[in-house]
């Protein structure tokens, strides 16, 4: 009889172990989610603004395809001068 006393509570000590595993593994996957909805919502708020500038600065890029976008885009890339201009943009997560 004390045997199943003793072995009673191990078997609860390992349910409740293994409860908190699964509390813990669904709580990472819900920080991993709102983490990667942080870094879409990021993005897309780029894309966005990013866009505005193309149309204010380019008004007929609103009419053109993806594709005639960044042919455009390419084609700019290509101008005289356009090497140097971006060769003294800031890098990627540099400060202004």
């Amino acid at each position: 009889m004390n045997e199943k006393i003793t072995a009673h509570p191990q078997k609860e000590e390992r349910e409740e172990v293994l409860k908190e595993i699964r509390q813990l593994e669904n709580r990472k996957k819900i920080l991993e989610n709102k983490q990667r909805n942080e870094e879409r919502r990021v993005r897309t708020r780029r894309l966005i603004e990013r866009g505005a500038i193309l149309e204010g600065i380019f008004p007929l890029a609103s009419n053109l395809s993806g594709a005639e976008v960044k042919a455009f885009l390419i084609t700019l890339s290509h101008l005289p001068g356009a090497a140097e201009l971006t060769a003294n943009l800031p890098k990627s997560g540099d400060t202004p």
